[in-house]
């Protein structure tokens, strides 16, 4: 790993992250025997039976899985992953008190905040290509092989932990967790996605060339032209496609429109861009 500018802020962020993580285990699930999810969510099943520290059994089942990880996921990948391990790991055993200063007396609020912040420190680190290792690194591996959304992933592990803490548990403390699991999967998704929305134009004009230079020199945004043919007048013609901020959506459509007020612009959700103006992938 080079030790740069962006890869620092990079650790910083997977940190921050797992901070968020140990505060919403140690603070909003403990207190009710929630459980987290994935090893984490393993080592509190094992935490509330024996009552060995989740932060050092969440060090230990990570050891086969990081030996998989190097195998199958990239090194950069699993290097920042193992940062966010241990920063887990270690932030766990700090934060194991601060329940006794976080006094809610309600279960229903502990499960709607424990939802929100888990699912943004993960997002963070997700965000920040790197993982906390455990069932993460193995979310990482299905989204390589199938495609399927990392969240969802994360989602149908968890929901299997829970299941096993069901069974050892009681059967209304999963339900509450599984409660926490949807809320964090949908602010995982948002966290990772979201913050990259981005809006598509696709432009039908007589003007192009016009809207085309308007937009390049106004909004400071490419547009690449595709050749069309009108289906009703066999007219050939000229569609413009260009991708804008949400912030510049307006400024955009009110250019185009003075540009040419007949024009056709379609609109679409983006979620992830990766390019020049654009940030850079996350996972």
């Amino acid at each position: 790993m080079n030790i740069n500018k962006e890869n620092l802020t990079r650790v910083c962020f997977v940190l921050l992250g797992s901070f968020i993580c140990s505060v919403s285990i140690n603070g909003f699930s403990v207190p009710y025997k929630l459980l987290s999810g994935g090893v984490s969510g393993i080592a509190l099943i094992i935490q509330y039976v024996t009552g060995l520290q989740s932060g050092y059994l969440v060090l230990l089942i990570n050891i086969p899985i990081f030996i998989l990880g190097f195998k199958k996921a990239d090194r950069e990948f699993v290097t920042f992953s193992f940062i966010g391990m241990i920063a887990l790991s270690t932030f766990l055993i700090l934060t194991k008190d601060i329940g006794k200063y976080i006094q809610l007396n309600d279960i229903v609020i502990s499960t709607l905040f424990g939802g929100v912040l888990y699912g943004f420190g993960v997002g963070l680190v997700f965000r920040n290509r790197a993982s906390q290792g455990g069932s993460d690194i193995i979310a990482f591996i299905l989204k390589n092989s199938s495609g399927m959304d990392i969240s969802k992933i994360d989602f149908i592990i968890n929901v299997i932990v829970v299941f096993l803490g069901a069974v050892v548990g009681d059967l209304r403390l999963a339900l509450y967790t599984l409660l926490l699991m949807y809320i964090k999967s949908v602010l995982i998704h948002k966290v990772i996605v979201g913050f990259d929305k981005r809006k598509a134009l696709f432009i039908v004009s007589d003007k192009h060339d016009e809207i085309a230079e308007a937009i390049m020199l106004k909004i400071g945004r490419g547009v690449t032209m595709f050749y069309g043919e009108g289906a009703y007048t066999r007219e050939d013609t000229k569609v413009l496609y260009c991708v804008v901020s949400i912030r510049e959506l307006a400024r955009t459509k009110s250019l185009v429109e003075k540009v040419d007020n007949k024009v056709l612009m379609s609109i679409m959700d983006v979620s992830e861009m990766k390019g020049n103006g654009f940030l850079t992938k996350s996972l």
